[in-house]
């Protein structure tokens, strides 16, 4: 179950990414899901190689690969 609910939150983000980058805080936002399922989000989006991530200053920026 717990899987199930990555990979639906992986869904919102891959959603809110297709109108391009956004800054981590700002997809957080946009998407509405807390830290913790944003980032096992992100990061299953990301062993599946469907973002890629770069840092500006301190500010981290995510968009679909």
């Amino acid at each position: 179950m717990f899987t199930e609910r990555i990979g639906s939150n992986a869904g919102l983000i891959w959603a809110a990414l297709e109108n391009g980058e956004m800054e981590v805080k700002s997809l957080k936002k946009a998407t509405k899901l807390t830290e913790k399922d944003l980032n096992l989000a992100l990061g299953w989006l990301a062993r599946e190689g469907k973002v890629s991530f770069r840092e500006v200053e301190k500010d981290l920026y995510v968009a679909l690969a």
